[in-house]
C-alpha cells in the first residue's frame, strides 16, 4: 500500500498493434482505475523479446504504446507510466524468483505450449520462464491488485505460488496479489471467429479492429463480421457471433445486453453491424487524434519516461533490497 492506497500493477506487450479488445477488456478500465489504486502501468518491452524483434519497430512501437496510454485518458500525474526494460530490478527479481519456482509449473502454463507450437523454431527459456518475469513485475511493487483477462489467470495463480512459497521460507516479504477481472467488454471475440479472442497476432485482418483503423476501416470490417443463419437478434451462446457484436456495443455505451436486443427486435443482423461501427469509430476518433497530438510533443513525453522510470525504480528498489538481504546476499554500501 502506497500513500493509504492499495497498488495496483498491469501492463501490455509492445508488438503488435492494439485491439478494440486490448482497449475495451483493459485500456478502458486502467483509466477508470487511477483515482481508486495507486496505478504502476508498464509497457512490457522485456517480455516482447521472447519472439524475434525488429530492434527499430520494438522501440517505435514501446514509445507509441506508452502515449496511447495517455492518450486513452491515463493520467501520468496520478499514474506511473514506465517501460520495463529502464528498470532493472525486474530482471534481478525475476532470476531470484526463478530459483524458488519449478519446472514442474512451468511446464504447465498453457500460454507455453500454445506459443511454443506457434514458434517451433525459437522455444527459448525466456518463453518457458514468461510466467515468473511476470511475477517479478507484480511483486516487486507490492501490488495488491492486478487487472487481468481470463486467459491471464493462469499467471496469476503462478504468481501467487511463488509469492506465498517465498513468504512461508522468508517471512512477510511479498503482498500477495488479487487479481480484478472487468466485468464489461472482459473478453472481445474475433470478428471472423467468434470462438477466439480478439488478437493483435491475428493472421486475417477483417478479424480484429486496431486502435488506430479509420472510421471507413471500421464500418467495414463489422460489415464482414460473421455471424449466422438464425434471422434474429439474441444475446445467445447459441449466437456467438450476433453475441459478440451486442457486447461490443454494450461495452462502448454502457447499456445492458437486454437494452440493446430490445432496440433491434425484428431488424437485421446489418443494422447492428453498422451501429456497432458506427460507435467503435466514435469511442476511437478522440484517442487517435489525442495520439497523433502527443506523437509531436518529444520533450514531453521524454519528460514522463524518466520521471516514472525513477518513480517506478525507486518502490522497486524497496523491494529487490529486502529480497536479496532476506536470501543473504551482502547488503549494498551507500
Amino acid at each position: 500500500m502506497l500513500d493509504g492506497k492499495k497498488v495496483l500493477f498491469s501492463g501490455m506487450q509492445s508488438t503488435g498493434n492494439l485491439t478494440l479488445g486490448n482497449y475495451l477488456g483493459a485500456l478502458k478500465n486502467w483509466v477508470s482505475l487511477t483515482d481508486e489504486y495507486e496505478c504502476f502501468y508498464c509497457v512490457v518491452d522485456e517480455h516482447s523479446i521472447t519472439v524475434r524483434q525488429d530492434p527499430a519497430v520494438l522501440r517505435k512501437r514501446a514509445r507509441a504504446l506508452l502515449i496511447l496510454y495517455i492518450a486513452a485518458g491515463i493520467d501520468p500525474e496520478k499514474a506511473c507510466l514506465y517501460y520495463q526494460s529502464h528498470v532493472p530490478a525486474h530482471a534481478e527479481l525475476a532470476w531470484i524468483l526463478d530459483c524458488y519456482t519449478y519446472m514442474g509449473e512451468m511446464s504447465r502454463m498453457t500460454q507455453f505450449k500454445d506459443k511454443s507450437a506457434k514458434h517451433a523454431d525459437n522455444i527459448n527459456v525466456g518463453l518457458f520462464a514468461y510466467p515468473v518475469l511476470m511475477a517479478s513485475d507484480i511483486l516487486l511493487y507490492q501490488t495488491d491488485i492486478v487487472p487481468v483477462g481470463i486467459d491471464q489467470l493462469q499467471h496469476l495463480e503462478i504468481c501467487r505460488d511463488i509469492a506465498l512459497r517465498f513468504n512461508n521460507i522468508y517471512g512477510n516479504v511479498f503482498t500477495i496479489p488479487e487479481a480484478y477481472v472487468g466485468k464489461v467488454g472482459a473478453k472481445i471475440m474475433s470478428l471472423q471467429d467468434p470462438s477466439k479472442k480478439m488478437s493483435k497476432s491475428d493472421e486475417n485482418p477483417n478479424a480484429s479492429i486496431y486502435l488506430m483503423d479509420d472510421k471507413d476501416t471500421i464500418i467495414r470490417k463489422f460489415k464482414r463480421a460473421v455471424t449466422d443463419s438464425e434471422a434474429h437478434i439474441a444475446y445467445s451462446d447459441s449466437q456467438p457471433g450476433v453475441k459478440n457484436l451486442i457486447d461490443i456495443y454494450s461495452a462502448c455505451t454502457g447499456r445492458t445486453s437486454d437494452d440493446i436486443v430490445k432496440e433491434f427486435d425484428g431488424r437485421g443482423y446489418g443494422e447492428l453491424k453498422e451501429a456497432a461501427g458506427e460507435c467503435v469509430a466514435g469511442l476511437l476518433s478522440p484517442i487517435q487524434v489525442r495520439c497523433a497530438e502527443l506523437t509531436k510533443e518529444k520533450d514531453y513525453i521524454d519528460g514522463i519516461i524518466k520521471r516514472n522510470a525513477e518513480k517506478a525504480s525507486y518502490t522497486a528498489e524497496k523491494t529487490l533490497r529486502k529480497v536479496q538481504h532476506k536470501i543473504g546476499f551482502p547488503d549494498r554500501i551507500r
